[in-house]
């Protein structure tokens, strides 16, 4: 898998806790629901933008939730466009049918690869992580999803 092209189906176990946030504009993003986004420190200090293969986790940047609706911004534009987040307690349930197959991966971690594939290690390419497997039911990964995480062991 590569990075979202399309929101992608998303479950929820329990209650969903989501927040608005702004959207960084330093370039230009789409964001599908199902996309990780973070708050690259390097770039902007206040505003969240989106995990895809291309940008590198470093040590100051933190991720922040799940992108929980489809949005656009364009390079430059004024940074009021909110986007709402799945964020910690929620444990949100994501099609993954290869990576975490049974509930014998109960407590791992999870990282992603990109927008749209979740690994279970971490950092060679810099792999953010977004929180621990719950439970896995059928060919859904139910992540509990961790608080607004800075990744230390990046870079």
């Amino acid at each position: 898998m590569a990075n979202l092209t399309a929101q992608t189906s998303l479950r929820v176990l329990g209650e969903a806790y989501t927040e608005k946030w702004i959207m960084d504009t330093t370039a230009a993003h789409v964001v599908y629901m199902g996309t990780p986004m973070f708050m690259d420190q390097s770039v902007d200090t206040e505003n969240v933008a989106p995990f895809i293969s291309t940008l590198e986790v470093e040590t100051n940047d933190v991720f922040i939730g799940i992108a929980a609706e489809n949005k656009s911004v364009t390079i430059g534009a004024i940074e009021n466009t909110e986007i709402e987040l799945y964020m910690f307690p929620t444990v949100l349930g994501f099609y993954h049918p290869t990576v975490f197959t049974s509930d014998v991966d109960c407590g791992k971690a999870v990282y992603m690869e990109d927008s749209g594939l979740m690994v279970g290690v971490a950092s060679v390419a810099n792999h953010p992580y977004i929180g621990r497997v719950h439970r896995v039911i059928g060919d859904y990964v139910y992540v509990a999803l961790s608080r607004p995480f800075i990744n230390i062991n990046a870079g």
